[in-house]
């Protein structure tokens, strides 16, 4: 018998392959490694102008760059551990903002310093202009395309604002890895690195991911709600996230006094980011309380799994405790249990706000055949039917029959099985 496709199941997919994911993340990394090679030949051009090593320059500035990005992908992972996104999405994010965006900024603030501010303004004034006003724009713009895009293909992904914060924050800290290798390297040759390390990798490292953060939470608002103020959100998301920008990058003209007060404004906006994302937790917690109960008689879930479910530390306890009892296997599909607890407590609060798909029974399905076989395994037996018994009607409220079980997970492998992948092979591995 076929296994079932966990990870597809969870990515609330038939296959976990997507071809959007594959093309955007195929153009990001190339893009990506063409503007390191970039960067190494502009390094050893202007080693060679200056008499030093240029190979050394970029090799420096880019372990200076790895450094924030070190201390900036774990902490906004931490937002999130009760749903955690999946990586390949993640690393999209990522790529997308080290590679795409940054050559599309690259190449339209070029155009446009040389083309537009300053021939209008004059040197002063322009590279002003160019920096808080046409930069703001276009980098936010860059970075934001890859939010519509998931937006577009992925917006099951965005069940709370967290959820938007963390992909805008992916693709803001992918866009500052490459920018910061950029500066570092002006820095090496000016003699100034320390300092330029100092402010842009110790200091103030969250500024790209600030930004980007507010188009973030207006894609978000955009995937969970309904109405006209869904299509505006995004436009007020972008909005907020150029005026930061443009208000930071306008600061460095004024000194310090300038910097420390947009670096107050910049502390602030990131105090409200982390409480929305505190109150995003706790409406989780809230949906695994109110929707997981129901399943109790069908013997998928326990009281004291609803416990364990809703806070981090439970969580946790439950793994090692599988790791004990069934190995490594055990684990992980303890960490898989979890997860599709979770997305079948989120699938109903979604279902609440009138913003499920019509094949939300098919996903239900899944999520419940992925809890039955996980829990037969880390318990450390082989899969069982489940004996017959109610847990609420299944016309009314979306639960199912305890007697319905057996089949549902025969409908799920065959659902997967009937779905083509690319590259014309049928069926999961």
């Amino acid at each position: 018998m076929p296994r079932l496709d966990s990870k597809a199941i969870l990515q609330g997919r038939r296959s976990r392959y997507s071809m959007t994911l594959i093309l955007g993340t195929t153009l990001s990394v190339l893009c990506m490694a063409g503007m390191l090679v970039y960067l190494w030949l502009l390094a050893l051009a202007g080693g060679a102008a200056a008499g030093i090593d240029g190979g050394l320059g970029f090799g420096i500035s880019l372990v200076a760059a790895v450094i924030p990005v070190c201390i900036l992908v774990p902490l906004i992972l931490m937002l999130d551990r009760i749903e955690p996104e999946p990586g390949w999405v993640l690393f999209f994010a990522f790529a997308w903002g080290a590679g795409v965006a940054v050559v599309a900024s690259l190449l339209l603030n070029s155009w446009g310093l040389a083309h537009v501010t300053v021939p209008l303004f004059g040197q002063e004034a322009g590279d002003f202009l160019a920096a808080s006003a046409v930069a703001p724009l276009v980098e936010e713009s860059a970075k934001g395309a890859v939010l519509l895009i998931l937006l577009w293909r992925r917006r099951h992904e965005l069940d709370t604002f967290t959820d938007g914060v963390i992909y805008a924050g992916m693709v803001a800290t992918g866009f500052a890895f490459t920018e910061n290798i950029l500066y570092f390297l002006s820095a090496f040759f000016d003699g100034t690195l320390v300092a330029t390390f100092a402010i842009r990798g110790l200091v103030a490292p969250f500024g790209h991911p600030i930004y980007t953060a507010m188009i973030g939470i207006g894609v978000a608002y955009a995937a969970m709600r309904t109405g006209c103020l869904r299509l505006l959100a995004p436009v007020a998301g972008w909005a907020a996230a150029v005026l930061l920008h443009g208000m930071w990058n306008g600061s460095t003209y004024f000194g310090w006094h300038g910097l420390a007060a947009a670096y107050m404004v910049l502390f602030g906006v990131l105090m409200g980011v982390l409480a929305l994302a505190a109150r995003d937790r706790q409406r989780q917690i809230g949906a695994i309380a109110r929707y997981l109960p129901p399943y109790v008689p069908t013997g998928l879930v326990t009281p004291a799994d609803i416990t364990m479910l809703s806070s981090l530390k439970g969580r946790r306890q439950a793994r090692e405790w599988a790791a004990r009892n069934a190995g490594r296997r055990g684990r992980e599909s303890m960490r898989e249990y979890q997860l599709a607890a979770t997305e079948l407590a989120l699938l109903h609060q979604r279902m609440d706000a009138g913003l499920v798909r019509r094949d939300w029974k098919v996903h239900r399905d899944s999520f419940l055949a992925l809890m039955h076989v996980a829990r037969d395994t880390f318990l450390g037996r082989l899969p069982q039917p489940v004996a017959p018994g109610w847990a609420e009607s299944p016309t009314d409220s979306g639960f199912l029959r305890r007697s319905d079980f057996a089949h549902v997970i025969a409908q799920a492998r065959a659902q997967q099985e009937q779905t083509p992948r690319h590259g014309g092979q049928r069926g999961p591995r």
